[in-house]
């Protein structure tokens, strides 16, 4: 049960101007595949392969988000939360990834960045969710292709000359490690290819086009604030053996510490490279410090660690570990431990969690939903932030992964994040109970907040 007290208690270990949010992103609720003059993306592409999503789903409807828009934005303002995370989809507003604008594209972003701000939410849009215009993929490869950088580039000012005057927080890209490594090395996500030297010149070009990014939203916007988001998780080896701990090495280098490594510090990580061979990236000279341009803020996605070994596949879990419905581990502690050590290892910008949560296999009765591990997901997780902010590390908001249940990539409509349920076929949402005790917490942080602005 929980308690006014519990929630006051937890909530009074955050700065007053902690902000809670949470987040979502394009493909996974818009749905209007073609509506208004959107182009398709990779993602609409990749859902047409036999096999490649579960039952065949796609994003043609998702969760209708595009014409539910203003009901969905009462959802976000009933949970008494201060931000928003969501993305851009680039198809809608620049359909070919290039050339003409689809101003009714904008509009729909011009729409939901107003009805934020009036409900005194903040928007923190994020430019590239995984959804690459599929012209860009068709006729010029792509990723893989480094011309994209420059072609991101161009549409980051745009969208920050036209939402800037409103938004003031960029994000970039969202977990370039994906984008590389499920999308073009293991092929489980669009556009499905399977070549890790491929996948590692795209990493080398996404990050590239961060830092292109980065520049052309500052030029466009100087007051802007810019960042990216990763998914990083700590990764321990399975035993103490020689191979498992080479492995985990690895594990470590290619999915922490080469993201981390090139924004903070202007390289790849040595012994990254020598692993790769022959199939690191081709880079150009000045690429480095294009990479490194100042970050405002890195945003962290975190879900679960990693078990490194070499007899198991990736993501493996220690032994009586409690799981998620992904298969994933519970691990709180570990999250704390994570965040200590970025700020231990790199000079360490302000960080937004923005991404957390968990999948479970939600069911109504009576009209809710009682989903507790959901529930205890979250504070449990909530609780790590405020200890890694008590041993000094600088995280400014947290947003829970998600604001609905939706399109889960190549999982299809199989695993639900959601604070709130959706039924699909009727596209009705109920707040979970994970949602209700959000909310109920969200309160408590503002009431502490205003006692503590009140004293003295």
């Amino acid at each position: 049960m929980n308690t006014p007290n519990c929630l006051e208690t937890l909530s009074a270990r955050f700065p007053k101007d902690f902000l809670w949010g949470v987040a979502s992103s394009a493909f996974q609720i818009e749905g209007a595949a073609s509506a208004d003059g959107k182009g398709p993306s990779i993602w609409d592409e990749f859902c047409l392969r036999p096999g490649a999503t579960a039952d065949g789903a796609d994003g043609q409807v998702a969760c209708d988000h595009y014409n539910r828009l203003e009901s969905d934005l009462d959802l976000i303002t009933a949970l008494g939360i201060q931000g928003y995370r969501f993305s851009i989809s680039w198809p809608r507003v620049q359909p070919a990834g290039y050339g003409p604008i689809n101003s009714r594209g904008l509009e729909f972003y011009d729409r939901l960045v107003d009805g934020l701000l009036e409900r005194n939410i903040q928007p923190f849009p994020t430019l590239y969710h995984w959804d690459l215009p599929a012209a860009l993929q068709n006729e010029h490869s792509g990723w893989a292709d480094r011309d994209t950088a420059q072609r991101f580039a161009d549409y980051a000012a745009l969208v920050a000359r036209h939402l800037g005057d409103r938004v003031s927080s960029f994000y970039t890209h969202n977990e370039p490690w994906v984008t590389a490594t499920l999308g073009h090395e293991l092929g489980y996500f669009a556009p499905g290819i399977k070549d890790r030297a491929v996948a590692m010149q795209v990493s080398h070009h996404c990050l590239l086009s961060h830092g292109l990014a980065s520049q052309a939203i500052r030029s466009a916007r100087g007051n802007a604030s810019v960042g990216i988001v990763l998914n990083l998780s700590p990764v321990s080896p399975a035993t103490e053996s020689a191979a498992d701990k080479l492995h985990a090495s690895r594990e470590d280098g290619l999915l922490v510490r080469w993201y981390l490594d090139a924004l903070l510090r202007g390289q790849y990580p040595a012994d990254v490279l020598e692993y790769l061979g022959a199939d690191a990236p081709l880079t150009h000279a000045g690429d480095a410090q294009l990479i490194a341009q100042p970050l405002d803020f890195l945003g962290v996605n975190y879900y679960h660690p990693i078990v490194s070994t070499v007899t198991k596949p990736y993501s493996a879990a220690r032994a009586g570990a409690v799981l998620t419905d992904m298969g994933w581990e519970v691990a709180p502690d570990l999250f704390t431990e994570l965040l200590v050590r970025m700020k231990r290892d790199y000079d360490l910008p302000p960080v937004l969690i923005t991404e957390n949560g968990a999948a479970y296999r939600d069911k109504v009765v009576d009209g809710t939903v009682q989903d507790e591990s959901r529930r205890a997901y979250i504070e449990s997780h909530v609780g790590a932030v405020a200890d890694a902010i008590e041993r000094g590390v600088d995280v400014r908001g947290y947003f829970v992964w998600s604001l609905l249940d939706n399109f889960e990539w190549a999982l299809g409509y199989s695993k639900r994040f959601g604070l709130y349920y959706v039924d699909y076929p009727t596209q009705t949402r109920i707040l979970k109970h994970s949602g209700l005790w959000y909310k109920d917490f969200a309160a408590a942080f503002n009431r502490t907040r205003q006692l503590s602005g009140s004293a003295g």
